[in-house]
Formats: structure tokens, sequence, C-alpha cells
């Protein structure tokens, strides 16, 4: 081989080496970003209005109980009135299973905290 194509050939051979590190940098940000969105923390008490808020409980996994979801954001619901010395009213409940489109498995309660002499307060 002449000393012409020994530098062309090396330079080829060092452009595959340059685009190796990015890709495998890229390959291991694809993997680590979904592990990352898992472990988010859950949103918490949100308000919808005058004495009105969301709470929403969402899987890690797609086996998760509905139920147990929606005791948990129950109890949450629940937790959040009884520190304001107030009553809790749940004015809507729902569950989602999971779906084809990867939307994981999710409790949500709307609900109302209100003032222990109000009478409306207790849920039928």
């Amino acid at each position: 081989m002449d000393i012409l194509s020994q530098i062309l050939y090396d330079k080829t051979q060092d452009v595959g080496k340059k685009c190796e590190v990015p890709m495998k940098k890229l390959f291991l940000l694809m993997i680590a970003l979904p592990i990352l969105a898992g472990c988010a923390t859950k949103p918490g008490v949100v308000s919808a209005g005058p004495d009105t808020y969301l709470v929403t409980r969402q899987a890690k996994t797609n086996f998760a109980n509905l139920e147990n979801l929606k005791a948990g954001a129950l109890q949450e619901a629940t937790e959040y009135c009884l520190s304001q010395n107030k009553n809790i009213s749940v004015v809507n409940s729902s569950v989602s299973p999971p779906d084809i489109f990867g939307n994981l498995p999710r409790a949500t309660v709307q609900f109302m905290c209100l003032e222990k002499t109000d009478t409306d307060s207790l849920s039928p």
C-alpha cells in the first residue's frame, strides 16, 4: 500500500472511531431516560378551584392493583383535609387501566375540604 492510501485508510478508520463513542452515549441515554422518568415523584394534592382539589396516583408498572391506587389517593386526600382541620367530601373518582399506548394505570380523586360545621360535608 502506498503512503497516500495508508493515510486515507487511517483517516477513514478514525472517522468510524469518532462516531462510535457518541452512538454509545446516545444509546445509553435512550435507555436511561425511561428509567429515570419512572422514578418521578407523585404530584401530590393539586388545587382545582375554591376548596376543590385533585389527587392522582400512577403506578410504576402495568401490573398494579387499581383499587390500591384509588385507596392511596383517597388516603392522601383525607390526610390533606384533616391537616386543615376540615372534612373531606369526594366529588368524583376514577381509575384508568393501562393501555396499548404506554399509559400506566392511575387513579384520580377530586374532592373538597369543607368546614367541620358544614352538614353537607359527608359523602354518601
